[in-house]
C-alpha cells in the first residue's frame, strides 16, 4: 500500500510543477500584454491630439 501511496505523491508532485511552470507563463504573457497595450495606449493618444491639432481652425490663418 505505501508504494501506491508513494506513486500517487511523486504523480501528485509532477503535476503541480507542471501546473506552477504553466502559471508563470500565463502570468508572462499577462505582462506582455499589459506592456502592449499601454504602448498602444499611447499610440492612440498621440493620435487623438494630432487629429485634434488639424481639426481645430489655425488661429493665425483667421486674422
Amino acid at each position: 500500500m505505501g508504494n501506491h501511496f508513494e506513486d500517487r505523491l511523486s504523480e501528485l508532485r509532477s503535476q503541480y510543477e507542471a501546473g506552477q511552470r504553466e502559471l508563470e507563463k500565463l502570468q508572462q504573457r499577462q505582462n506582455d500584454l499589459q506592456v502592449t497595450l499601454l504602448r498602444i495606449s499611447g499610440a492612440v493618444q498621440v493620435l487623438e491630439e494630432e487629429l485634434s491639432k488639424e481639426n481645430q481652425p489655425d488661429k493665425s490663418q483667421q486674422q
